[in-house]
């Protein structure tokens, strides 16, 4: 249960424009935030972040707030996210995985046998790993007021991806051999990946987050068949470990990128937005989930550093294309490029908020 002093129960957020939006209200105020808002685009995050490796600036629980607020800070969005890596909480369960600049995410060693996997489901979540992460949301949440923050973690799809493939992959074509090939295995890789999901996300729900946001990097490798067979109870058993919190009002988005041809099988996963990446627009992301599901999204990353109006131009016809579903969240159709000027974010608030 949330406790009295969670934003969602004293007021703090129940009545902001995002947490609103997510329940399905259309306000007076069009939220926006932008995934990767928190990171690379920001003069202030590269130095603080001098000299710190990604995985430890998340895991020490003062950066990563202070990273979380920067860009509620300089920009004036909707809600903060907050500031992890899809691979923390593997690295709290005492996965061996590095961040590689330039790479990504790489595992010691692959996952791909029985074996393997047999070795990686003895390691479990705790609460005593996971402090780090709840007093980084707490300390945020203190200074946030009125602004939501979402908690945020990989789905346990882009999880095994990652811990079969070793690392970055393409194609994900090791991850879905190993599904068709021992589907045993898969099933327990997936049910172990899906149990970290779920504590990775409740601890930040506990610790003050008034949302969160399922990431599933690599679905859209995914056919539809497989992704319903394969995939989806594992993404619904995530979510349902916060199902007794969403009850008391909190929201959760799915998002994916390259899942077009999935969204429809994403929403009956049981989130209460799904969000859209920049490949299909809004309305017909509506024809495909129904008019009564929120919808996030969806402005082209790579339309961040076109000219103004070109920009202005793409937003506004992202808003019209939202409006109609129940409600909608301006975002990104993926993240912010670390190019991306910090003032056309600002002036793309703006507009939004105008809207």
């Amino acid at each position: 249960m949330l406790s009295e002093g969670h934003p969602l129960v004293d007021g703090r957020t129940s009545h902001s424009a995002l947490v609103r939006a997510y329940s399905g209200e259309r306000t007076d105020r069009l939220p926006v935030w932008f995934m990767r808002q928190a990171g690379r685009s920001l003069p202030e995050y590269r130095e603080l972040r001098v000299g710190t490796a990604m995985l430890d600036a998340c895991l020490d629980p003062a950066m990563a707030s202070e990273i979380t607020l920067q860009p509620v800070r300089r920009h004036g969005v909707d809600a903060a996210i907050f500031f992890s890596d899809i691979v923390v909480p593997l690295r709290l369960a005492g996965v061996d995985v590095e961040i590689k600049p330039g790479v990504g995410p790489v595992m010691g060693a692959p996952v791909r046998t029985a074996g393997d996997v047999a070795r990686l489901t003895a390691l479990t979540l705790t609460d005593e790993a996971l402090a780090p992460v709840a007093e980084g949301v707490a300390r945020t949440v203190a200074e946030l007021g009125g602004t939501p923050l979402i908690g945020f973690a990989g789905a346990p799809f882009t999880l095994a991806a990652y811990l079969v493939e070793g690392g970055p992959s393409r194609d994900h074509l090791a991850a879905r051999t190993l599904m068709h090939a021992d589907p045993a295995t898969w099933q327990a890789l997936m049910t172990w990946a899906a149990d970290v999901t779920g504590a990775f996300l409740r601890a930040q729900v506990l610790a003050g987050a008034s949302a969160t946001q399922l990431f599933d990097s690599w679905a859209g490798a995914l056919s539809l068949a497989d992704y319903t067979a394969h995939v989806a109870p594992s993404s619904a058993r995530a979510l349902g470990a916060i199902a007794d919190l969403r009850a008391q009002g909190v929201r959760a988005v799915h998002f994916g990128t390259g899942t077009g041809e999935i969204l429809a099988a994403m929403r009956d996963v049981g989130a209460d937005v799904v969000g859209v990446d920049y490949r299909i627009p809004l309305d017909e992301a509506t024809r495909r989930v129904g008019a009564a599901v929120p919808l996030q999204g969806n402005i082209d990353p790579a339309l961040l550093a076109a000219p103004w109006p070109v920009l202005e131009a793409h937003v506004r016809d992202v808003v019209d294309r939202g409006r109609g579903a129940a409600a909608h969240v301006v975002n990104l159709g993926h993240g912010v490029p670390p190019t991306t000027d910090p003032d056309v974010l600002t002036r793309l608030v703006d507009l939004v908020h105008s809207l």
